[in-house]
């Protein structure tokens, strides 16, 4: 079998820029699953929107950084613990995702794919009456590697989290979404200002710099 001596090379240079990054060997050390939970947290040290006894929905949650950022948020006590925070949980944390999904104690967790009514049903069943804090997002779709097609995909899938918040949210509630520069993002832009009051985006420095990823954040929802 005739192995392409580039894509090796490339494969290489990939696993020794992960393996010296210090957002991955932090990860490690604090015991997060990903290097993602550094993100949040900058996204949340710049705005401010998580606090003990919120109910939280986490979209693309796989493989739970995010949840476990927000697991210990809402354990303040435990806070000195690892990623994988204990202790008593104030608030709650429901996680969705197509991919299987390591438990996180406390946390609520729904496999299924958010494209899917009776997967969004699911969701909603599981927070009954409650309005929700925040939405956090970093859900973003198998990239095919055709500009016009995964900028129309990633579109989709912003549509259906903001459409999912504007429902749910309380009326000073936010929306986190993972978004990446090119053909969708001005669209999205525009779509986030048309339902909160603010609006910002940040490129957290946890962010590799040669990726086109960013995150807007969308808080109190418009009267509609």
């Amino acid at each position: 079998m005739k192995i392409d001596s580039k894509s090796k090379k490339i494969n290489k240079a990939w696993l020794n820029e992960h393996v010296h990054d210090p957002y991955v060997r932090q990860a490690q050390k604090d015991g997060y699953r990903s290097r993602a939970a550094y993100k949040l947290k900058e996204i949340d040290e710049t705005f401010h929107l998580f606090r003990p006894g919120q109910v939280v929905v986490d979209l693309g949650a796989a493989p739970g950084a995010w949840s476990q950022y927000l697991r210990r948020r809402f354990a303040p006590k435990a806070a000195g613990v690892g990623g994988a925070a204990t202790g008593e949980l104030n608030g709650t944390i429901i996680a969705l995702d197509l991919l299987d999904f390591e438990p996180i104690d406390g946390v609520q967790y729904i496999q299924g794919d958010f494209l899917e009514i009776a997967v969004l049903t699911q969701l909603e069943a599981v927070l009954g009456e409650r309005a929700v804090d925040v939405v956090v997002s970093d859900m973003a779709p198998n990239l095919s590697g055709i500009g016009g097609v995964d900028a129309a995909r990633l579109e989709g899938l912003v549509e259906l989290a903001v459409d999912f918040a504007s429902k749910h949210l309380k009326p000073e509630g936010a929306l986190v979404a993972k978004v990446f520069h090119g053909g969708a993002y001005d669209p999205l832009i525009s779509l986030f200002r048309s339902h909160f009051r603010v609006v910002k985006p940040l490129k957290p420095k946890a962010s590799r710099d040669k990726s086109a990823e960013t995150f807007l954040v969308g808080i109190g929802l418009k009267k509609r």
